[in-house]
């Protein structure tokens, strides 16, 4: 059905927690005098007061996951890296945002960029780290400038360089724009990017925490992860464990994206529902209801209608079957082809894989070709039996999640629209229009370039 604002008795303002997107409809909001305005390096200077194992201690108490997709608690990520081993150590920031529909570290850098700044120097004082790095998706020039500009302004502020703030942490930051490969966003093939060798997953042991960068300890996190951590320093542990839930606390920025009225960063608790963001987005597009959706980008498994009321948090997208991720909502409508959908996203790991691992790389070729023959109509009733095999051939058996990301949506589309592809089988092609879809003409454009439209 289509939603509409007024079924839900809770107020917009209510839902939606502006933190680190409060401030990015303000002009020059990616400025330092900006952020200084709204409080900016108070956290900080929190920080660089206490001493670095209480840092870790305050955020892992906190109960922030890592916003990148995986969710594991942030503060225990810090706290694996080893103390007196007499080797350097390195924080490296994931900003190579490639999952597709994920559209909000991009975005939260391009407005705010100041807040990953300082939630990194509080992130190197905790890890006792004097070097940290900023993985850029490289295509992202005028972010990239931004970014520059931003560390330029905390050099010559004192927040970064020598002796910061006056607490004896000495820090650089170095800006490092990558050369566009969505591998390069799993963790070990952007340290091997980072070093100047090909994107491919290192085998694990060794984790990052011990030999990652320059083979010395280091902590790669995603971008909302460090910056969401001056807020809780600021305001405190307390008040960002009262919004969300228990296990899955604090707010985040969720991507509504696809055939939704209003597409945007919705910036809320963690816990809040599809629904309620339609209601406060105008529902799905005028004249049309939700046919499917992914909570966290195409990586993870789909779901339907049947799962609007949802809480958007770790523990719940997992008991529905799927994952919160990078909290991509992307929506599509009755006059979607799941089949062709599917196919488009199939193409994509196809082409991203990085050719290292076996299953991964003639898997997903394979998926490919049977996806592409059901689509146009030449497919037979047993290749569906056989795209669940292959599938399942791939899924956690490869050397990092991609393989695990392309079976996603083999696994969920079979389950809930197997009519779906029996109908291309049997009718010998494609029964939607692909003239009334427009998820591909101006889907991506939406979620690219609407992103500033909600003050969220």
């Amino acid at each position: 059905m289509t939603m509409a604002p007024e079924i839900f008795e809770t107020s917009p303002e209510k839902l939606l927690s502006p933190v680190l997107s409060a401030f990015w409809d303000e002009p020059r909001s990616w400025t330092l005098e900006t952020y200084l305005r709204h409080d900016g390096y108070e956290g900080a200077r929190k920080a660089l007061a206490m001493t670095p194992d209480d840092v870790i201690a305050y955020v892992k108490d906190s109960g922030l996951r890592g916003r990148g997709g995986a969710g594991f608690p942030t503060g225990m990520k810090w706290q694996f890296i080893p103390q007196g081993d007499g080797k350097p150590h390195y924080l490296v920031v994931n900003a190579d945002e490639s999952e597709p529909g994920t559209c909000k570290d991009i975005p939260l850098l391009f407005a705010n960029p100041h807040s990953l700044i300082e939630g990194m120097v509080i992130a190197c004082y905790a890890i006792r780290s004097s070097r940290a790095f900023i993985y850029l998706r490289g295509e992202t020039v005028p972010v990239l400038r931004r970014l520059h500009e931003a560390v330029r302004e905390a050099y010559a502020a004192g927040y970064l360089g020598r002796n910061v703030l006056g607490s004896g942490l000495d820090l650089d930051i170095t800006v490092h724009a990558g050369a566009g490969a969505y591998i390069c966003g799993e963790e070990t093939a952007l340290l091997d990017s980072l070093e100047g060798r090909r994107g491919q997953p290192r085998l694990r042991p060794p984790f990052p925490a011990v030999a990652g960068l320059y083979a010395c300890p280091t902590v790669v996190n995603n971008v909302e992860s460090i910056a969401s951590v001056p807020a809780i320093m600021a305001r405190g542990k307390e008040w960002f464990r009262s919004m969300g839930s228990e296990k899955s606390p604090g707010f985040t920025l969720y991507s509504l994206s696809g055939h939704v009225a209003n597409p945007g960063q919705y910036e809320a608790p963690l816990g809040i529902t599809l629904g309620q963001l339609l209601g406060m987005s105008g529902g799905m597009r005028p004249g049309h209801r939700l046919k499917f959706w992914t909570p966290g980008g195409s990586s993870t498994p789909l779901l339907t209608d049947e799962h609007l009321d949802v809480p958007l948090d770790y523990e719940a997208v997992g008991a529905a079957g799927s994952m919160l991720g990078t909290k991509a909502l992307q929506c599509f409508d009755e006059t979607t082809c799941v089949v062709r959908a599917v196919t488009r996203w199939t193409e994509f790991y196809a082409h991203e894989s990085c050719g290292k691992c076996t299953p991964c790389r003639e898997g997903t070729y394979w998926l490919v070709q049977l996806l592409r023959d059901i689509e146009a109509g030449r497919g037979r009733m047993a290749d569906l039996d056989k795209l669940a095999d292959i599938a399942d051939n791939i899924n956690g058996k490869s050397f990092c999640a991609l393989g695990d990301g392309a079976a996603s949506p083999i696994f969920s589309s079979l389950k809930y629209f197997r009519g779906e592809y029996e109908q291309h089988i049997k009718g010998r092609g494609c029964p939607f229009d692909p003239a009334k879809s427009t998820v591909w003409a101006d889907g991506p454009a939406n979620h690219q370039h609407a992103h500033l439209g909600v003050n969220a």
